[in-house]
This record gives C-alpha cells, structure tokens and sequence, in this order.
C-alpha cells in the first residue's frame, strides 16, 4: 500500500535529507587515493550522529556498516573495509541512508578517485543526467512507469546497461516502501503519482552487460563482466504542481 504523507511527515523526512547532504559534501572533500573504504563509512557515520541522526542501514537485515561503498565493478550494497583501499582512476558509490526522528530518507552518489578516464566520467555524468531527465516528469497524474522510461530510455541511448533486479521504491517511516520503482518500463503503465508520495529514485547503471552477482559477503552486487557501474539517487516528494528534492547538497545551508 501507497502511503501519502503529511507535511510533517515531509518536514522530517526532508531534515534527514539535509544530514545526507552535509555526509556527501564531506565525501567530496575526503574522497583521494589511500582512503579506505572503512574510514569513509566512519566519517560518514560520525557526520549523521553529530546531526542526532541515525545512520538507517547499520543492521539493516544484518548490514554491518553505516552506508554502502561499491567501487568499480561493485553496483550496489559494497561493504566498507580496512582492506578496500582506493586507489587513484577508481570510481566510488556512496549509498547513504539517514533516519530522524523516525522518518528515513536515502540517497546516492558516485565519485571519482582522482584522475579517471573519460569512459568513467562519462558513465557518472549520464546516470545522474537520467535521474533528472526522469524527475523532471514528476507531477500528480503522471503514471510511474514514465519515470522508469525516462531513466532506461537515456541510458541505453548512451550504450549503457540497467540490472533488472535493483530498483528505486517508496520511503517514509520505512526505508523501502511501496512503490516498487524500476529503472526500466513503459510509459502509461504503473501507479498514478499523487501528491504526498515520497520515492526514492535510483538509476544503477552499468557500462558494460546488465548481468550480476552477489559476492561471498552476502552483500555486495558485482557486474558479471567485471566492468565499472555507476549509481545515483535523490529522495523525492511529489508535491501540488511537480516535485520537491529532499537530499540536494544545494540546500545544505
């Protein structure tokens, strides 16, 4: 069931948007060669407690760090270690989940570590122009599936791929909640966007074939093909007239 919600609910939900943004304007800072994936995850988790929230994923069905870090070829759902060093050319996503006062919201980037080709540039500059080409249709009326489309529609005009099995979904007091937002569809089909609804819109976009795996960590969803993939997401409230953007660095005052 499609929860709306109330604009305290959005209220809430929109502050635990701002701790995200403040953790992504630190990455941007801290992220170079010789980092470690684990002392990201630390500074990231330090930056949501400092701003009395809570980081969401930690324990999430057994998830044990702060926020997901996937390097390269890793799609979604890395977990951090002292082991996964970054290195210069690497590219990295950063998942970050926040709770406050009991309302969630969720977001996601992908940085590049230092110097990195123009292939990786591009892959990351595309899957964030998706996201937007696809919010941009965001208003009461307009059916989901034309959000779905837009994010398939350009990527794949870029040669770029979409795993089937990852998709976006409704948030609010619960991290994941319905809808079900896949990042391929047709238009005219799926639910009927209605002021209130809040969705978490994730392009994850992969360079080369669509196909993955989960690794012998339980978690983290590698590319079969070993290439790089890249992930981007906003939590979005779709409001009278369009939308509203809740974790956009932009409004960290």
């Amino acid at each position: 069931m499609i929860i709306l919600k109330t604009p305290r609910e959005i209220a809430l939900m929109a502050s635990a948007g701002q701790i995200i943004a403040k953790v992504f304007l630190k990455a941007e800072q801290i992220i170079k060669p010789g980092l470690s994936t684990y002392e990201l995850d630390k500074i990231c988790e330090q930056i949501i407690r400092e701003n009395l929230g809570s980081p969401t994923f930690l324990n999430y069905n057994g998830f044990p760090a702060s926020v997901c870090l996937s390097v390269n070829d890793v799609l979604v759902h890395g977990i951090p270690s002292k082991k996964i060093i970054l290195k210069e050319g690497d590219i990295v996503s950063l998942d970050v989940g926040v709770t406050y006062k009991g309302y969630c919201a969720d977001a996601a980037r992908t940085y590049p570590v230092g110097k990195v080709t123009s292939l990786a540039k591009k892959l990351i500059e595309v899957t964030e122009e998706s996201f937007f080409k696809a919010v941009a249709l965001i208003k009461p009326g307009v059916s989901l599936g034309d959000i779905s489309h837009a994010i398939q529609t350009h990527n794949e005009k870029h040669g770029y791929s979409l795993p089937r099995g990852y998709t976006g979904h409704g948030i609010g007091q619960n991290l994941h909640e319905d809808p079900i937002i896949p990042n391929v569809g047709l238009p005219n089909t799926g639910p009927t966007l209605k002021e209130g609804m809040c969705l978490a819109i994730e392009p994850m976009v992969a360079i080369g074939k669509p196909d993955t795996y989960v690794a012998r960590d339980g978690w983290s969803v590698k590319m079969k093909d070993g290439k790089i993939s890249s992930h981007y997401e906003n939590t979005v409230v779709v409001t009278k007239n369009g939308y509203e953007i809740l974790t956009l660095e932009k409004e960290v005052s």
